[in-house]
């Protein structure tokens, strides 16, 4: 079953004369959705950081792996996907209604281009349901009270925030912001989160992101991984904690001996 969203009219919003995260993420991933523009400054990214495309690969695997384990060795039905990007191969609904047909998922985002493509996130298993909501991630209470006609909120749910609080510069309301999701959530709910590091030994990544941040939009903040480490704070974090997207729960051998990505994650339950 799935829940048509209110979709609008996003193509009044869509900028095509500058380049924009969703659509450059969208082509490292080898989609279509995307421009010229986006295009060149993909590129140009690449050119100051080679492994651009692994790390958007990695977390897109992350996603994968993450969901999988929630749905079939946590055994977690409900997934509250926020800053849900272009859709490609392996959304959230996709992965989880395969190991669970009845799985639940609601996407969020405020991204015009997502919008425009948001029907590609509604297509759902009869067992299951899908819902998209325009919002912005600050919105907490709005977001939670629509989600609220797909999920049950008495039960446990899986908050996926991959590569989104990144888009908030202050380091103490993005804290706040994923507490305050956190702490409406019931017992027995997962964080999944990813977010761009920024290490001494990585500088090609901080020039990277300086080019996006002077050329593209919207804007993002790096955080060292101690830091993103913080947002799990309170939470049980699940073996092996906050590391390399590409080196948690790796599906094979070859996989884990790959170098660290600049983009790490983590998954914890509230207990």
């Amino acid at each position: 079953m799935t829940e048509k969203a209110a979709l609008g009219e996003p193509g009044r919003r869509i900028k095509t004369d500058q380049p924009h995260t969703a659509r450059i993420w969208n082509y490292w991933l080898g989609g279509k959705d995307n421009y010229e523009v986006d295009q060149r400054a993909g590129d140009e990214i690449r050119r100051l950081h080679p492994g651009i495309g692994d790390y958007a690969q990695a977390d897109r695997k992350f996603l994968g792996r993450a969901v999988r384990h929630l749905a079939g060795e946590q055994g977690v039905r409900q997934f509250l996907d926020i800053g849900t990007g272009l859709p490609t191969a392996d959304n959230t609904h996709q992965v989880a209604q395969r190991v669970a047909p009845e799985s639940r998922i609601v996407y969020v985002d405020n991204d015009p281009i997502v919008l425009a493509h948001a029907a590609a996130l509604l297509d759902s298993t009869p067992e299951g349901r899908t819902d998209y909501l325009d919002d912005d991630l600050r919105n907490v209470d709005s977001i939670l009270e629509q989600a609220a006609r797909t999920l049950d909120f008495s039960e446990p749910v899986a908050l996926m925030l991959l590569g989104v609080v990144i888009f908030i510069e202050d380091d103490e309301e993005a804290y706040r912001i994923v507490r305050r999701y956190m702490d409406r959530l019931p017992k027995g709910s997962f964080l999944v989160l990813s977010h761009t590091i920024t290490r001494p030994d990585m500088p090609d990544v901080d020039a990277a992101v300086a080019f996006w941040n002077e050329h593209g939009t919207p804007k993002l903040t790096q955080r060292t991984p101690g830091a993103v480490a913080r947002f799990f704070d309170g939470l049980e974090l699940l073996e092996p904690g906050v590391v390399s997207c590409n080196h948690w729960r790796p599906d094979d051998s070859a996989e884990r001996e790959r170098p660290e990505v600049a983009m790490f994650g983590g998954v914890g339950r509230k207990n």
